[in-house]
């Protein structure tokens, strides 16, 4: 059972950065996704970014929401299943709770960025941006 950790979350002021860890543990497949979420009070919770590990479609690896994708920056440690997320220029928008998600096997980007493929989720971390 795959087992996920968030950290890394907290207050800053607009214009500011965050670098946001998910420690992954339980994982026994070469082949899988992982992403970041997000969820807003009183909003449904939207994928930011997600990207497919040891998949052989290297062109579309990583996907990001195109609302973030300048500010954004999702990377993965194969060796130690850490997922990071760099959040350069965060904005008041930007506040919420963001949850990393895990995925056996690969998707086709249209599904990476959507719920239903993921199984596993963390308990979250929050993010608060002041104007």
């Amino acid at each position: 059972q795959v087992q996920l950790v968030e950290s890394g979350g907290g207050s800053v002021q607009a214009g500011g950065s965050l670098r946001l860890s998910c420690v992954a543990s339980g994982i026994t497949s070469t082949t899988y996704t992982m992403a970041w979420f997000r969820q807003s009070p009183g909003k449904v919770r939207e994928g930011v970014a997600s990207i497919a590990i040891n998949s052989i479609a290297l062109a579309d690896q990583i996907v990001y929401a195109a609302s973030v994708q300048v500010r954004l920056t999702i990377s993965e440690d194969n060796a130690s299943h850490t997922l990071t997320l760099k959040m350069n220029n965060l904005q008041p928008e930007d506040t919420a709770m963001y949850y990393c998600a895990y995925a056996t096997g690969y998707y086709r980007t249209p599904s990476r960025l959507a719920e239903h493929i993921y199984t596993a989720w963390g308990q979250g971390t929050q993010v608060t941006v002041s104007a």
